[in-house]
């Protein structure tokens, strides 16, 4: 999916920002400004990642279950609110709904994924 982007900060780390869809796990209801429109499975929503270089960026999205997750042009890049808002949160993974909607919040990354943690389908028991 188109809109992705990165910026590399005066420490040497980057922030990556990515639009992808919403994966069929997360949750569609909570808490927040979630429930609004389009919070559906395959919605677009806007993924933040703070790492120390755009490969380890995407191998966190990766290690999280969303698997088609490349970054293609720098088209979209952070803008510095997007940045703030990843440095100040304690896992640096953050994200929202695509289409702002009013004045949504950033939700962290566990939110989107569900329950499982995860975005990919059930893991068999050990």
């Amino acid at each position: 999916m188109a809109g992705g982007g990165f910026c590399r900060l005066p420490n040497g780390t980057v922030v990556v920002a990515l639009t992808l869809t919403r994966p069929c796990g997360g949750t569609s209801t909570g808490t927040g400004a979630a429930t609004g429109t389009g919070t559906g499975p395959g919605a677009p929503v806007r993924v933040l990642v703070h790492a120390a270089n755009r490969a380890r960026a995407l191998t966190r999205l990766r290690n999280l279950g969303l698997r088609a997750v490349y970054l293609r042009g720098n088209d979209r890049p952070p803008t510095p609110d997007e940045i703030t808002a990843v440095l100040h949160h304690p896992d640096g993974l953050l994200w929202r709904a695509a289409p702002q909607a009013g004045q949504e919040l950033w939700h962290p990354i566990r939110a989107l994924l569900g329950p499982a943690g995860h975005a990919g389908p059930a893991r068999p028991a050990a």
